[in-house]
């Protein structure tokens, strides 16, 4: 027998009339979500009740200076990316086990990792000694950056989700592995926009030899805004197309610019709601300015001998002087006032498996004695340029790799296989304890054990530093809250200063 509210559910003009309510009911929820005004909630992974905070965006200035969230430690940052997944334990963690079992089996069952069966564990293959007052032990791989151990705020304790390279390096730069999401540089861009008025907020440089094996994806803007893309460029190859044609002088290309900006400001009087137009003039007025600020930044003639030698850019090894040239253009950046710069070592677009990268699967010692000498000088020589002028006070920078490497060699070969459960990443500069070493991996350097972290987890930190809460940093996209950290990570408290 039907009941009467079964009769109810039967009658046609009442369903056509409650599914039009509903979806006018669903429309009016998704327009006020697109606005922040929603009620707050309090759904699990959604950062208990609390709500999205969107910037406020002027479609005319989408890289204008906005506030944070609360009183930020960090203004500006510097991510060091070593692609194709540096070994910590041939370079900043030191296991005194390694060395003790070298040429056992790693305890426990039989490994088959990335490329297959694992053989015995291997000491490192470089020597460590300990550096500075805290004695930290670090590996003469890395000499000048182990000078500035005391700098230093490492996280031996890193995992990431995947064991591959391209979906690695999603991961450590969008916190997802799959293509498509915003840039870790994009989302603090989006949030805070920059001090630089006449250059790109977001910067991302490749490394001499070329992209890293996500490319773009390591500085695209997913499905945020555009404008909030990183701009590719290094000190070898500057931002294309910037030039006036010879045949145009400068008088008549300024001038040109001068009317041009007339017409538009006229327009926009016209037509004051079109965001679009708006957003696009901005873009083409900074490619106009870009014209005389990106040769003056790029020109490193102007820096004294004594700043060359600092970061080794008058070495006679082309490749490290090339990879040096890239860290002063990342201190003038930052000097500039750019609020984010990426700065890659290491590539996948001139040589394949560790010939040009980090990716020591057959012969570790061989590559790493190559690619060692081209990040430690340089690198060491950034982070000593910005404290020597002050920015370290305000700049956080970032070492990271998208995965680390196994305690073992591989079985048949002299390399190590790729290990997502615990590797290291390490920050120097403003907002961080140092010296300090925090968490650790298993007394073999295989699994994270201790203080384990999260890429979501270094994203969270990262952000926050930055005065960003990561959980109500978001951006509406398919129905979705969307996050640099999803609905998960956690600051690393622990570390902060």
């Amino acid at each position: 027998m039907i009941t009467p509210l079964g009769l109810d559910l039967l009658d046609r003009r009442r369903f056509l009339g409650d599914s039009a309510t509903m979806l006018g009911s669903a429309a009016l929820a998704a327009l006020l979500a697109d606005d922040g005004l929603l009620a707050q909630t309090d759904q699990p992974g959604a950062g208990g009740n609390r709500s999205p905070i969107r910037p406020i965006i002027h479609p005319g200035q989408p890289h204008a200076a906005r506030p944070s969230h609360f009183p930020p430690r960090v203004q500006q940052v510097v991510m060091i990316f070593c692609s194709g997944a540096i070994s910590p334990l041939d370079t900043f963690e030191y296991k005194p086990e390694l060395v003790r079992r070298h040429g056992q089996p790693l305890p426990g069952k039989k490994l088959i990792t990335f490329q297959g069966e694992q053989g015995n564990l291997t000491r490192p293959l470089f020597r460590f000694r300990p550096r500075g007052e805290s004695g930290k032990m670090v590996s003469t791989l890395v000499d000048h950056l182990g000078e500035l151990a005391d700098e230093m705020c490492f996280v031996h304790s890193l995992t990431t989700r995947t064991n591959t390279h391209g979906p690695g390096e999603n991961a450590m730069s969008t916190g997802f592995t799959l293509d498509g999401f915003p840039s870790i540089g994009a989302w603090a861009t989006y949030a805070l926009g920059s001090g630089a008025s006449d250059l790109p907020a977001f910067v991302a440089i490749p490394d001499p030899r070329g992209k890293p094996q996500s490319s773009v994806n390591n500085w695209g803007p997913g499905f945020l805004p555009a404008a909030f893309q990183g701009t590719d460029f290094n000190a070898a190859n500057p931002i294309r197309n910037l030039a006036r044609p010879a045949t145009v002088s400068r008088e008549a290309d300024k001038a040109t610019r001068g009317f041009l900006a007339r017409l538009n400001r006229r327009h926009l009087e016209r037509f004051p709601g079109d965001t679009q137009l708006a957003a696009r003039i901005a873009s083409y007025e900074l490619a106009a300015r870009m014209q005389l600020s990106v040769p003056d930044v790029t020109d490193l003639s102007t820096e004294s001998r004594a700043m060359i030698r600092l970061y080794g850019a008058d070495s006679p090894n082309r490749l490290k002087a090339g990879f040096a040239r890239n860290c002063l253009l990342a201190r003038r950046l930052i000097e500039r006032g750019v609020r984010f710069v990426q700065l890659f070592n290491g590539s996948y677009q001139t040589g394949g498996e560790g010939t040009s990268n980090w990716d020591g699967h057959k012969k570790l010692k061989v590559q790493y004695d190559i690619h060692g000498p081209i990040l430690d000088q340089p690198a060491a020589g950034l982070i000593r340029d910005l404290k020597q002028r002050g920015l370290l006070d305000h700049t956080l920078v970032v070492f990271c790799s998208e995965f680390g490497r196994m305690p073992t060699f591989q079985k048949g070969a002299s390399g190590r296989d790729h290990n997502p459960d615990g590797f290291t990443g390490w920050f120097a500069g403003a907002g961080v304890k140092s010296p300090l070493t925090y968490g650790a991996t298993d007394p073999f350097g295989h699994r994270a054990v201790e203080g384990v972290a999260t890429v979501h987890d270094f994203h969270a930190t990262i952000l926050h530093l930055l005065g960003l809460d990561h959980r109500r940093l978001s951006f509406y996209h398919n129905g979705i809250e969307r996050r640099l950290t999803n609905v998960h990570g956690h600051v690393i408290e622990d570390i902060l200063s």
